[in-house]
């Protein structure tokens, strides 16, 4: 019986994509490192870790070390959602939902914890969740089931009592790779990508879930 939900964190529940792409092209560009919106989306979901190796491997910089520019983005990206960040609409809403429906309720993030804790404390939502997992410390990130999985295990519930609510792709493909049910609520400008067709349900707008798509999950 599903009695268990799953949330993503950036993208999802605090609007903080625009503020990591500006982050990162910021931190980048002190590497002579230039990354568009459309190069930015090959990396969306990965680990901070992930994403600057990939993007050494493609540019190949020297002035700086990987762990140097990863700490700067994360700092930057930080201190950019405190000030800046967001709630996504219907953050409130969806997290009560399922507070009233007694359901547990957890978040696997592909952000560094310090990062997740802040975010969740500057929201004020810390109190909904009962586990907090980030890919940081997990072999593999997103598409990688392993976030999803430890934060499933951390609640004690089986993967297949768990709905996982997710913005990205690469996020998609973790939660259904953990067999969990998947509510996706991709950017406005990536509602049409055919993949999301691999979610149970695809949302324009947390406000929009209710008691009939529960259901039907």
């Amino acid at each position: 019986m599903i009695n268990t939900v799953i949330f993503d964190m950036d993208g999802l529940l605090v609007d903080s994509e625009p503020l990591w792409g500006i982050a990162m092209q910021e931190v980048f560009a002190t590497v002579g490192v230039e990354i568009s919106r459309e190069l930015a989306a090959h990396t969306t979901g990965l680990r901070t870790t992930e994403v600057v190796d990939y993007w050494h491997d493609y540019f190949k910089w020297e002035n700086k070390s990987t762990d140097q520019v990863t700490t700067e983005i994360v700092d930057t990206v930080t201190d950019k959602i405190l000030t800046e960040g967001k709630s996504m609409e219907g953050l409130h809403y969806i997290l009560d939902y399922f507070r009233q429906k007694d359901f547990k309720i957890g978040l696997a993030s592909s952000s560094p914890m310090r990062l997740i804790q802040s975010v969740i404390s500057h929201l004020d939502i810390k109190d909904y969740f009962q586990a907090v997992s980030s890919a940081e410390f997990e072999p593999y990130g997103k598409p990688h089931p392993a976030v999803y999985l430890a934060c499933a295990q951390a609640l004690h519930s089986s993967p297949l009592d768990c709905i996982a609510f997710e913005d990205s792709v690469t996020g998609m493909v973790a939660a259904k790779a953990a067999r969990m049910k998947t509510v996706v609520v991709p950017e406005a400008h990536r509602r049409n990508d055919s993949r999301y067709a691999l979610a149970d349900l695809k949302l324009d707008s947390l406000l929009e879930f209710n008691d009939a798509m529960l259901a039907r999950l």
